[in-house]
């Protein structure tokens, strides 16, 4: 019978948690390249509530690709 807390399995669930969170920031990071803001200033000080439904509908379409990738 095979272990549940195998070091292989923790070790790689900690790889690939830290390669989807570095997709997901590289991606935040070209998102704010690519518009003509910066996006912490829209969304924080300028309450542009419009931005933040596109930057979080992004995180979440960009983290289910990364999530189905890894999981196969």
């Amino acid at each position: 019978m095979d272990q549940v807390f195998a070091l292989k399995y923790i070790v790689s669930s900690i790889v690939y948690s830290l390669l989807g969170i570095a997709i997901l920031t590289f991606s935040c990071v070209v998102f704010d390249w690519l518009t003509p803001h910066k996006l912490w200033d829209e969304i924080v000080i300028e309450k542009n509530l419009p931005l933040a439904v596109a930057l979080g509908a992004m995180i979440v379409s960009v983290g289910l690709i990364v999530a189905s990738a890894i999981h196969g």
